[in-house]
């Protein structure tokens, strides 16, 4: 293949693979490559870096006057790039963790403990705060406790912060296997609706769409009074962009 045809073949790949975040994954979904840190952690801010470096090789090296140079600037500067789109949503996280005097948790077993009430995690893709029902709502409704409003609240200095101005904010409901499927479908719609509401009512303006998953996505099997009440939950979910938003009743 020509040269000049393929080089531009090569920089579109990439910078779809940068932007996107994305390889083929065993499910036949897509997840980004990471770089674990020494706890086994993601470290999105060195994958972005790489990604980043990647792109900014090839294109630093699609003139043909001082390739090698313009590939080493090429790489540094996709480097910077690809790090901040990492760094933001690690960054984030930290944020709105602190602002509910909590710690970030990726361990992919914190939802399945019940001492984690609140829970601050992120992805490749989005920043996620997980609420327990305990402490948001009385049984059968749909409005957030006065406490849990609170807490719901103490999120909102965080998100409008012009960092977060072009963030897209899904609130999500899911039930225990109780009752009907349609009922615990509209309870969990309600819900999140209400969180959402809170949010906007607080003078949030990002996009925001809400969600009720019924019981369709239990973090534990609905065999005890203890995992049912796993299962009762709430979650927000913070997107950089359209593209990352995913269907957290299926994924």
């Amino acid at each position: 293949m020509n040269k000049r045809v393929l080089k531009p073949i090569l920089i579109s790949s990439l910078a779809t693979l940068l932007l996107v975040g994305c390889t083929a994954g065993a499910g036949g979904g897509m997840t980004m490559p990471t770089i674990k840190n020494a706890d086994g952690t993601s470290n999105r801010a060195q994958t972005g870096a790489l990604l980043g470096g990647l792109l900014g090789a090839v294109v630093g090296g699609t003139t043909s006057n001082g390739k090698g140079k313009r590939v080493a600037i090429g790489g540094a500067a996709g480097a910077a790039i690809g790090a901040a789109i990492g760094y933001s949503l690690d960054q984030q996280a930290q944020e709105v963790a602190q602002t509910l005097n909590t710690n970030v948790n990726n361990d992919a077993s914190a939802e399945q403990n019940s001492n984690n009430q609140l829970i601050v995690s992120n992805t490749d893709k989005f920043v996620k705060i997980m609420f327990r029902d305990p402490m948001m709502f009385r049984t059968n409704s749909s409005v957030p406790t006065p406490s849990a409003q609170a807490e719901i609240r103490q999120m909102i200095p965080a998100l409008q912060k012009p960092s977060y101005a072009n963030m897209i904010i899904q609130t999500v409901g899911h039930t225990d296997s109780r009752g009907s499927f349609q009922h615990n479908q509209t309870l969990s719609e309600s819900r999140a609706l209400s969180v959402g509401n809170t949010l906007s009512g607080g003078g949030v303006t990002n996009a925001m769409y809400s969600k009720g998953c019924s019981f369709s996505k239990p973090v534990a099997q609905n065999t005890s009074d203890a995992n049912m009440a796993l299962n009762r939950r709430v979650e927000i979910y913070l997107y950089p962009n359209q593209a990352a938003v995913i269907d957290p009743c299926r994924q």
